[in-house]
């Protein structure tokens, strides 16, 4: 059930209000301060950071030194999401880098509870991620240790994809896991996320949507962005 006060969509059990995280990977990399900006004027209250090494997936993006540039530029969330092998040994780099939540996919990690005791203990939030093709049960011996959730709703990779319905539904089992055992993780969704499949990822129990190339492309990203959050224009 969701409910709307002062112009944030809330989840009715959690009583938070929807996170909307730009992903920078689909802004003008040979601008990236612009793309900041319009992230900050839009309203968004994350900068989701996506970190590829070419190997845990078919791309190659930035590092942290990227990420430390932008933390002197902006106050806010910044949300990594690690798409590399051997996150353990690159998850310190990124919190002194200046990330706020620092996520990793389970499937790149043998020792996930270790990791996440790890992220912790360095100062950041950690969070978990799983692939389409990884079940939320998965996740089960996690959730109670974890800040953030991330269901892929795309293959990792590349941004522009369209979305993969079927994965909505783990995000409704997440959902129904939070509230039965009272934990308190966000849950967010990555991949084919617009103004049209927003309402979806809401509805199944998403409360942080993640959007790149529908952001960049929105001609104006303060309504894009109330859009997403379901609230419409003041």
């Amino acid at each position: 059930m969701l409910f709307s006060r002062r112009g944030f969509v809330y989840h009715a059990h959690m009583n938070l209000p929807v996170v909307i995280a730009p992903s920078i990977l689909s802004a003008d990399f040979a601008d990236l301060g612009a793309g900041l900006a319009a992230i900050e004027t839009s309203g968004a209250e994350w900068v989701h950071l996506d970190v590829m090494d070419g190997h845990f997936v078919p791309n190659i993006t930035f590092g942290p030194q990227t990420v430390a540039d932008l933390r002197r530029r902006t106050s806010l969330t910044l949300d990594v999401h690690l798409m590399i092998d051997n996150p353990r040994e690159y998850v310190e780099q990124f919190v002194r880098a200046g990330a706020d939540l620092v996520t990793f996919h389970l499937e790149a990690a043998t020792h996930a509870h270790r990791l996440i005791q790890h992220i912790r203990e360095l100062g950041a939030k950690p969070g978990i991620a799983i692939v389409p093709s990884t079940p939320s049960a998965a996740l089960t011996e996690l959730l109670a240790m974890v800040d953030l959730v991330l269901v892929m709703t795309v293959n990792p990779g590349f941004g522009g994809q369209s979305i993969i319905p079927r994965c909505l539904e783990k995000v409704r089992q997440l959902d129904r896991a939070r509230r039965d055992a009272n934990l308190g993780y966000r849950i967010s969704v990555d991949g084919g996320i617009n103004a049209q499949t927003s309402s979806q990822a809401r509805d199944a129990g998403a409360d942080v949507l993640v959007s790149g190339s529908a952001f960049f492309a929105a001609a104006t990203p303060e309504y894009y962005v109330r859009d997403l959050r379901g609230v419409g224009i003041a």
